[in-house]
């Protein structure tokens, strides 16, 4: 078990957004997405959202490095909504949490709970009331520990 005088917690550079988008590919082939369901342009439209929601959506990334090397990372912004944003930033301004993801051997050491934490100080900083997150299964108990509540999202699948 790392301690956390191990474990440095940083912010990304641009330089790191390929990094970023590898991890954020890996994470769907860790939970059970199958490569073939991927596109093949992955990276390339990961790295363009980036590239938009650093412009327009105050995105930054944070990475989790042991000795010097990276082995996590989670990125956040503004949540740009499902709907027109009608409200006042007071009332509603909502920051959104994704691609959190570490590396298989680093894993269950709390570091994506840390990545998490530096997340939300970010998105408190630029005012945000609330964080949302689209939780995986073996994700769900990290973000409760932090106190996120359970949603309460209804699907209809089409498929």
């Amino acid at each position: 078990m790392l301690t956390e005088k191990h474990i440095t917690i940083r912010e990304a550079t641009s330089k790191e957004d390929l990094l970023i988008a590898q991890h954020f590919y890996q994470m769907w082939l860790d939970i059970g997405v199958d490569e073939s369901d991927i596109l093949l342009e992955c990276q390339n439209i990961t790295l363009k959202f980036i590239e938009e929601a650093r412009r327009d959506l105050f995105y930054k990334a944070f990475v989790a490095e042991v000795d010097n090397t990276v082995v996590g990372s989670v990125s956040c912004q503004l949540f740009a909504g499902l709907y027109p944003n009608v409200f006042k930033d007071e009332y509603r301004k909502f920051g959104y949490i994704w691609g959190v993801y570490v590396e298989q051997p680093y894993r269950r050491q709390g570091i994506a709970k840390s990545l998490t934490n530096r997340a939300i100080e970010y998105l408190k900083a630029i005012g945000c009331t609330r964080v949302v997150l689209n939780a995986s299964p073996s994700g769900k108990p990290v973000y409760s520990s932090l106190g996120f509540s359970e949603g309460n999202v209804m699907q209809l699948d089409l498929v």
